[in-house]
């Protein structure tokens, strides 16, 4: 596996720092921290040979990049994790027949899309590190990956916590009326397992309110000018309900593309900028 970007293996920040896995120590590390927040504190449902290992591992994670917060006061390599986020190129995709949301939504207009691809997925962070450095650290992360790749859009299911959609009737009926995608880049969740999402009438619904109370995540995607996809999907092993949000880098990095470009090299650790602008 390759640093995020030419002559830059790791973005620091302080004691954290954010980088590829760079061994499979470092993955399974990763595949543990999930078990912990997926598993543990979130309720997923795990298989026999999942409660067994105590990691989350499928079989996408073999052709994924592992982006990886690192805390150095607790030592180097795999005992540093405490942040993990899951990356898919097409290329990758490809190696085992598809992206992960593919089981989820059809995505074909995003697979029509020209240029290259990147599925973000198996976010977690240690309940100790959810701070706004440690996700901004995060963003820094995947813009310098983007960079690098040449990506240009970006995509992956994001959760909202439980499996009750009427319980979440506010949230997805915010998101949808309020940031659903273009119809040329609109992933459908698959007729199967699609949720409505336009659930109340968006004119009763405080949008500030239920703004400020989305996932941390899902905030993230919105501020990056994301899209959501039409309908939402109930995922009853990780209790949680999702939805398909959509990325366009040209409206996200430029900023960034900017950065890395003027300060590709060494020196970059040095001056990378404190405020992720997300």
């Amino acid at each position: 596996m390759t640093g995020l970007a030419p002559g830059l293996g790791e973005l620091r920040a302080g004691r954290l720092g954010v980088r590829i896995a760079e061994n499979a120590a470092e993955v399974e590390a990763a595949q543990a921290l999930r078990w912990r927040v997926f598993y543990e504190e979130m309720g997923a449902r795990p298989d026999a040979s999942t409660a067994a290992s105590r990691l989350d591992v499928d079989a996408y994670d073999p052709v994924a990049d592992h982006l990886l917060v690192l805390d150095h006061e607790r030592g180097e390599g795999a005992r540093a994790v405490v942040g993990t986020y899951r990356l898919i190129t097409r290329a990758a995709a490809n190696r085992v027949g598809g992206f992960y949301s593919a089981s989820e939504y059809d995505l074909s207009p995003i697979l029509a899309q020209e240029g290259g691809l990147l599925e973000l997925g198996r976010s977690c962070v240690d309940a100790r590190y959810r701070t706004r450095g440690t996700l901004q650290l995060l963003w820094q992360g995947i813009a310098a990956y983007v960079f690098q790749r040449r990506i240009a859009l970006m995509f992956g299911c994001a959760s909202l916590p439980g499996t009750d959609p009427d319980a979440l009737a506010e949230p997805l009926t915010y998101l949808h009326a309020h940031h659903l995608a273009p119809p040329a880049l609109r992933p459908r969740a698959l007729p199967g397992r699609r949720v409505p999402m336009d659930r109340r009438d968006p004119a009763t619904i405080d949008s500030r309110r239920v703004l400020a109370n989305l996932p941390p995540l899902v905030k993230g995607y919105l501020r990056l000018g994301g899209y959501v996809g039409d309908g939402a999907v109930v995922d009853p092993q990780f209790n949680t309900t999702d939805v398909c949000v959509v990325v366009k880098t040209d409206q996200v990095t430029a900023k960034y593309f900017r950065h890395y470009e003027r300060r590709v090299g060494p020196q970059a650790e040095d001056e990378l900028e404190a405020d992720a602008g997300f």
